[in-house]
């Protein structure tokens, strides 16, 4: 369209030049004029139309292919999303926060109980923590068989009184599971804790953390006075694994458990007194081959 202007206005000029006449010359110019510029403004518009419509097509493709990149990688996250989450092999258990209970969550917990010695009367099989053993059928407990574990048990209801750690394995009676034989009462039962294949406490003289100080790593103090430190423990840090520590050395008397936490004073583990003489890691067959402590 606009070349038809331009020649147009090539033809008009060459008339122009032809004609002599004086009387005709200014119609000839003012329609050549009007001409170049009806011509010139038409092809002016003619061409922002196009650049126009050009940058909007350029634009639109790229929102196009913009909003198509980012649906395909939602696409890619959701599938993965699933996939993912049904093919990929579960990893190791995360340690988890100190209170927490791995049986609840992870279902490697069972522990079955006995109304009478030597594993004889009535039975209840337990997976969860149990704030009262006798409410269903059971009039006490008399033997207990520990399939995976650890538990800890507790000598009143609601997780109250002596604590007693119940590894893997049978305790026929009621003195194979306590280590003070002060009582053959045991009536709740939880999961213990067990987080890590690493253990380390620091334990301290006095409350608060101050006073003498004795670091264990990954091993086991049948007697604290053999290593240079006394039997007063007033405040503990755990930081690593779970433990039990023992009023006399050789692992015996009261049981109080450290799982990984801070204990600025020694009510805080049930303790009458600060006294600890004895410590050891509480072992688990998620991280022991055995899943048990056997004393050397």
């Amino acid at each position: 369209m606009c070349l038809s202007w331009f020649s147009s206005w090539r033809s008009s000029l060459k008339h122009l030049r032809a004609y002599k006449g004086p009387g005709s010359l200014t119609p000839q110019v003012g329609l050549c004029c009007v001409g170049i510029t009806v011509g010139i403004a038409f092809c002016t518009r003619r061409e922002r139309s196009i650049n126009l419509r050009q940058r909007l097509q350029a634009e639109t493709r790229q929102i196009l292919t913009g909003n198509k990149r980012r649906i395909c990688n939602m696409l890619k996250l959701f599938h993965f999303g699933f996939s993912g989450a049904m093919t990929e092999p579960q990893s190791p258990p995360e340690p988890t926060a100190a209170g927490e209970s791995l049986g609840e969550t992870g279902g490697n917990y069972k522990i079955t109980v006995f109304e009478l010695e030597n594993f004889q009367g009535k039975k209840r099989e337990l997976t969860e923590e149990t704030p009262n053993v006798t409410e269903e059928a059971l009039e006490k407990v008399g033997s207990i068989q520990v399939e995976s574990g650890p538990w800890l048990g507790f000598e009143r209801q609601a997780f109250c009184g002596e604590q007693f750690v119940l590894e893997k394995g049978a305790y026929p009676r009621w003195d194979s599971w306590s280590n003070s034989h002060s009582s053959d009462s045991l009536m709740s039962l939880r999961p213990l804790l067990i987080d890590s294949n690493e253990h380390k406490i620091h334990l301290f003289e006095n409350a608060g953390y101050s006073g003498r100080k004795m670091e264990i790593v990954d091993d086991d103090v049948p007697s604290l006075w053999a290593h240079g430190f006394q039997d007063r423990v007033a405040s503990v840090k755990a930081l690593k694994g779970t433990w039990v520590g023992y009023e006399y050395p050789g692992y015996r008397g009261r049981q109080y458990v450290f799982e990984r936490g801070e204990y600025q004073h020694w009510n805080e583990w049930d303790a009458s007194q600060p006294q600890i003489q004895a410590v050891r890691r509480v072992r688990d067959q998620q991280w022991h081959q055995q899943g048990c402590f056997e004393a050397s």
